[in-house]
């Protein structure tokens, strides 16, 4: 655990230029792995800041990118998600690209023992799965992510697809949290995922709740389940240390 850390926006490089993103750093010289924070679907709120600052209090490092900077550099969460989502999302390309700017800049710290997570929830819970797919980091953390597996409706807001065989292609150890009554991911969807993985030989570990539906750590939401967010943080803070080191 670590009191003593500075959060503050700060600007990351990527490939694709230079975005916004919101960090939280441990505050002394000793090694440590580090966090990227995948902000869901209504955007870099207040409520994922907090994320990020916990993380940190927890002794990673964390840092969490403005996916949508480029479309509404400085606008509000809420005015910035509308726009992101009237164009139909996040693209998987550019979420690869600045998760792999969030690592390369956790990397560069000076007390990063160079191993860097990803977590999301909801929507960046997918896209937690994708950067394991396609960035190089150590452990992915996917609090229920819809679209891993299944179809997408027809109609479905965000343009993405499911990321099916895909997930077979996972580079690192997988943490799953779900809700069992939620609805997106369903239950048969979590034990698809899981059944890839599994067969696949990948290293993972699920977990699902009962009584708890979907964004189950959301504080601000009817859906807060406080049982299975504090278990969740618990197995989260575990996951992390055995494959981050703090």
């Amino acid at each position: 655990m670590s009191d003593a850390f500075l959060s503050q926006t700060i600007t990351i490089g990527t490939e694709d230029g230079e975005i916004e993103a919101y960090a939280a750093l441990v505050q002394d010289a000793a090694p440590r792995g580090g966090v990227v924070v995948i902000h869901h679907m209504p955007g870099y709120d207040e409520a994922s800041k907090e994320m990020v600052r916990r993380f940190a209090s927890l002794g990673f490092n964390a840092v969490m990118p403005n996916l949508y900077w480029r479309e509404a550099p400085g606008a509000a969460p809420d005015d910035a998600a509308a726009t992101a989502r009237a164009n139909g999302g996040v693209p998987d390309a550019r979420l690869t690209i600045d998760v792999a700017g969030a690592a390369a800049y956790l990397r560069s710290l000076p007390n990063s023992n160079g191993k860097v997570g990803a977590i999301g929830h909801c929507s960046g819970g997918r896209q937690a799965v994708l950067a394991a797919i396609t960035v190089d980091i150590d452990a992915a953390v996917d609090c229920y992510g819809a679209f891993v597996t299944g179809t997408v409706p027809e109609g479905w807001p965000l343009k993405i697809t499911a990321l099916n065989e895909r997930v077979t292609e996972v580079r690192c150890p997988i943490l799953g949290l779900f809700g069992a009554d939620d609805k997106y991911p369903t239950p048969e969807q979590v034990a698809d995922f899981e059944q890839l993985l599994k067969g696949a030989g990948k290293e993972y570990e699920f977990h699902s709740y009962e009584g708890a539906g979907h964004a189950f750590f959301a504080v601000d939401r009817p859906s807060y389940r406080p049982e299975a967010a504090k278990d969740g943080w618990a197995r989260i803070a575990a996951f992390y240390g055995k494959h981050l080191g703090a």
